[in-house]
């Protein structure tokens, strides 16, 4: 399991760091660089606050689980550009989403085939409205993809 700076850059550079609990686009409590839960599962409540240590800490537990994860999905050979981009996409879309994915199912039967990039895109709504930093990061995600 590897945790590369690419990675780490992408979900700071989209997510932004909150030392106190805000409600997302999605209505859900989150802190930190885009948590929505603690390490030990406890959902992230109205009135947490953190300390930017605290922030980076949790930021690489909860990595390590979803590059895990997406590890465990991908049955493809891919190499870390991939990997990062695929684990970006699902820490900020879920593991779930990405398990039922047309984009998994495209990475695992051809992790080089170019209809991939247009799967990213597809994920840009939360609540039904298309946002414009959802359209960036699935660029970036793509672009990192393919690169």
């Amino acid at each position: 399991m590897v945790i590369t700076s690419k990675l780490k850059d992408l979900v700071k550079q989209f997510e932004g760091c909150s030392l106190k609990a805000y409600k997302c686009p999605a209505g859900i409590w989150t802190i930190g660089y885009g948590n929505t839960q603690y390490e030990n599962g406890k959902a992230v409540k109205e009135g947490d606050i953190i300390t930017q240590e605290r922030a980076e800490q949790l930021l690489e537990i909860i990595l390590i689980k979803f590059v895990q994860q997406v590890g465990e999905l991908v049955k493809s050979n891919i190499n870390q550009n991939q990997k990062d981009a695929l684990t970006d996409f699902a820490y900020n879309c879920g593991v779930g989403n990405l398990r039922s994915s047309t984009l998994l199912k495209k990475v695992n039967a051809d992790p080089n085939d170019k209809t991939i990039r247009a799967e990213f895109e597809k994920w840009t709504r939360a609540n039904g409205k298309v946002l414009k930093g959802l359209v960036k990061r699935r660029t970036a995600e793509a672009n990192l993809y393919f690169s």
